[in-house]
């Protein structure tokens, strides 16, 4: 079954390791057989990875993106174990993006990623109001 994709207006996408941008209209075209595919809000770059948990996210998409779960993998775990250091209460995040990871599901990890993001987001602003 193809995958559907639509394009807004000057919109990225990542289709394998090639990113496609869209012209000045509107776009829909459907993608046949696999391939690791992000679009544009879900795509983190080395410069907007400015936080611990979006370097994590960051490590999973390369990846995600390359189809190999070696690849980023020292550095990825170096990036789990600071972090869990600094908030042990994120333990339940790591763990739902290491099962994914482990059960080759990196999708799901980048999802389950955005969720970690999220909590950090939570404990930094908890963190300003004290």
């Amino acid at each position: 079954m193809a995958l559907k994709v639509e394009l807004k207006p000057n919109e990225r996408i990542i289709i394998g390791q090639v990113v496609i941008r869209n012209d000045e209209q509107r776009t829909r075209f459907f993608i046949e057989g696999e391939a690791p595919i992000l679009r544009e809000k879900d795509i983190l770059t080395a410069a907007s990875a400015d936080s611990p948990a979006k370097k994590i996210y960051f490590a999973i998409q390369l990846m995600y993106l390359t189809q190999d779960t070696t690849h980023q993998h020292e550095i990825y775990f170096q990036l789990v174990r600071d972090f869990l250091q600094a908030a042990p209460s994120s333990l339940a995040y790591m763990t739902e993006i290491n099962n994914t990871i482990l059960s080759g599901e990196l999708y799901k990890a980048l999802k389950a990623a955005k969720k970690l993001i999220a909590y950090e987001a939570e404990l930094i602003a908890n963190a300003t109001r004290v």
